[in-house]
């Protein structure tokens, strides 16, 4: 059964351009250090399951493109990696805390900005626009991403 998923990235890191130019439109996911983000990586997506690519932290927070999982979880190398802004010195080779999986961006669309997402009565729900939501992984209902991938972003 496909799953939907939100998940965040600063443009600055990687931005939906940079996913699309990388090698088969394939990024590693890294950086995720919130339990219940890599809880979600680790024991709900599957490959193929479908992503909003959302850019967030930057003037204008939003999707800006759809994606899908495009592996299965393995360990995040930056957390090992002491030059590394995610670099975590209690995680240990032999018992990873961090995980990461690769993201395949499919295409670009028009940015679908916080205030549209506001606006439209029937996302109310979604887990991104709850206030104190700061989770850059959460899960989308079906309802929800067909509202938005097939009417929002047509």
């Amino acid at each position: 059964m496909t799953r939907y998923w939100l998940m965040k990235s600063e443009p600055d890191e990687c931005a939906i351009d940079d996913a699309l130019a990388a090698p088969a439109s394939t990024v590693p996911w890294t950086g995720v250090r919130n339990y219940q983000a890599r809880n979600f990586m680790r024991d709900g997506m599957q490959v193929g399951d479908g992503v909003l690519f959302y850019h967030s932290s930057c003037p204008e927070p939003g999707i800006a493109g759809i994606a899908r999982v495009a592996s299965g979880t393995r360990p995040d190398p930056t957390q090992f990696d002491p030059a590394s802004p995610y670099f975590d010195a209690a995680s240990k080779a032999d018992a990873p805390r961090w995980l990461l999986l690769d993201v395949q961006a499919l295409r670009k669309t028009r940015l679908l900005g916080l205030p549209e997402l506001r606006a439209t009565p029937a996302l109310a729900e979604l887990v991104v626009l709850q206030r104190g939501n700061r989770l850059s992984i959460t899960p989308v209902d079906e309802a929800h991403w067909r509202l938005i991938t097939e009417v929002l972003l047509a």
